[in-house]
């Protein structure tokens, strides 16, 4: 199974033949944050669902107390870069409100039941990400 930087240098190379289909068939798309201290492109391999035009993701980190690198960036910086197999794309990341969530939470839950168990392990409300075309 492919993880961390090698999961997204297959996934760039084959586009997205090699690591789109993840653990448990989850769907994998790779997100481009520019670094909050650095200004430097990060990527990070993250499971996600389509929904009304948009793509979703969770910033779960497992469950650990703090937030993922890469939602500290996005928030610092909205503007991303996404790539959906072959389709690279500019995008605008943004959390979902508690309505959105509301819909959502669940649509993520079920690709990946472990979202579940990771917000039992945390006392942070996960954010859900819409991350939006433009």
């Amino acid at each position: 199974m492919l993880y961390g930087e090698e999961h997204v240098r297959r996934y760039e190379e084959t586009g997205g033949e090699v690591g789109h289909d993840w653990e448990r068939g989850a769907p994998c798309l790779i997100l481009t944050t520019t670094g909050r201290k650095t200004g430097e492109e990060r990527k990070f391999p993250l499971i996600y669902q389509e929904h009304e035009g948009a793509y979703v993701v969770v910033a779960s980190k497992g469950g650990a107390p703090e937030h993922p690198g890469w939602y500290r960036n996005l928030m610092a910086d909205p503007e991303v870069k996404v790539q959906v197999k072959a389709d690279r794309f500019d995008a605008r990341a943004r959390t979902a409100n508690d309505e959105e969530r509301a819909v959502l939470w669940p649509k993520m839950v079920k690709v990946w039941p472990d979202y579940d168990n990771y917000q039992r392990k945390t006392d942070r409300e996960i954010p859900v990400v819409i991350l939006e075309r433009v």
